[in-house]
């Protein structure tokens, strides 16, 4: 299912907007108490699961790519201007909220740590990549959350479009993914286990709660 009669980004409203602001605030808040609470629990542990290959730490280190990397938040600000229904919105928050509370489960099973060196040399947008690393923290590896969230955003929005629309939306959903494997923030499960969790959410949350028509095909968020 694809609103091809309506227009792919618009101005939803300022009732719109303000019921988005407020879903987003709850979202954020969630998502610190988790994230945060994750790191700092493992931070108080010993154990230390390998979640790496050997061959992966021959990834190439391309700090350049942090701009990709951060253009997450540009996914989280055109949500309103995308989703324009309630239901759309509030679907989306379920599930944001639903796949970091799998991915803070998954932090304290597999308490994990990065096995990349320290980068000498971080590029030409230190500022950037350090505010990127720093809001990355330091254990909460295995699911990647910014792949897991990257892609129910992305989802989320390719049931709004077709053609080569869809297929940008999600080239950068694999951009983003990539991203997190070039700047030594993710190693490889992660970034599968990510990919993954943000899939099921779509299908077993967004798909379910967003109130489309009992036609539409759990897959079309990748279809033409």
């Amino acid at each position: 299912m694809t609103h091809s009669s309506e227009p792919f980004f618009k101005w939803p409203g300022w009732p719109h907007l303000r019921f988005a602001w407020l879903l987003s605030g709850i979202t954020l808040l969630w998502f610190v108490i988790v994230y945060g609470g994750s790191d700092a629990l493992t931070a108080h542990r010993t154990l230390r699961i390998r979640v790496h290959l050997d061959a992966e730490l021959a990834i190439p280190f391309v700090p350049e790519m942090v701009v990709i990397y951060m253009s997450i938040y540009l996914l989280f600000l055109a949500v309103p201007f995308i989703l324009r229904r309630c239901e759309e919105i509030l679907a989306l928050a379920m599930t944001l909220n639903l796949v970091v509370l799998v991915g803070g489960i998954g932090f304290l099973l597999f308490p994990a740590e990065l096995a990349y060196a320290v980068p000498k040399n971080i590029g030409y947008l230190p500022g950037m990549f350090r505010l990127a690393d720093a809001l990355n923290l330091t254990y909460n590896l295995m699911p990647s959350l910014h792949v897991a969230l990257s892609v129910v955003c992305i989802g989320a929005f390719a049931l709004r479009i077709a053609g080569i629309g869809k297929v940008l939306l999600w080239s950068w959903a694999i951009a983003i993914a990539a991203s997190t494997l070039l700047t030594h923030q993710h190693h490889l499960l992660d970034v599968l286990t990510g990919f993954g969790l943000g899939v099921a959410g779509l299908r077993l949350v967004y798909l379910k709660r967003a109130n489309f028509s009992k036609d539409q095909n759990s897959t079309t968020f990748f279809t033409m």
